[in-house]
């Protein structure tokens, strides 16, 4: 079923029709929930940046509410491997949310280093839940100058 509505122009300009399924409206109204936007909840990944400086390679990981216990960081074969977990919060009996968009859970991230780290020396600090790790260069990777001969 379908209404169609009459348009008139106040200069009389043609009439037109269209038409409008009455109950597309109450479809929309009635499918709209103001406190979810949609987005599936997914598994806790933590966002990671890598940056390469002239003295070593280094690696931040956003880890909010992750404990220095759950962490486990190891490199093996030039493969440098992050690992952890956050553990979601104890909801109690009769609580009802009406939004819950924390993320919660294991994650892993491995990390093929390049030839020219040194998986020997790598420094590793979480301060206020920021993960950061430095791993050194090898001395021959790093640039030097060399003086010419008079």
């Amino acid at each position: 079923m379908s209404l169609s509505l009459r348009n008139t122009n106040a200069n009389s300009a043609p009439t037109r029709y269209s038409s409008r399924d009455p109950f597309s409206m109450a479809r929309e109204l009635l499918a709209w929930d103001p406190f979810f936007s949609g987005r599936p909840v997914s598994a806790f990944s933590p966002a990671f940046e890598v940056k390469e400086t002239n003295e070593a390679f280094v690696l931040k990981a956003d880890l909010p509410g992750v404990a220095e216990a759950d962490l486990d960081i190891a490199v093996h074969n030039n493969v440098l491997t992050i690992s952890g977990s956050r553990a979601a919060e104890e909801r109690k009996e009769g609580e009802s949310y009406a939004v819950y968009e924390r993320q919660f859970g294991s994650f892993s991230r491995a990390f093929s280093l390049p030839d020219m780290a040194d998986g020997e020396r790598v420094e590793a600090k979480l301060e206020h839940g920021v993960l950061t790790l430095t791993i050194a260069k090898k001395a021959e990777a790093k640039p030097r100058k060399i003086a010419l001969k008079k």
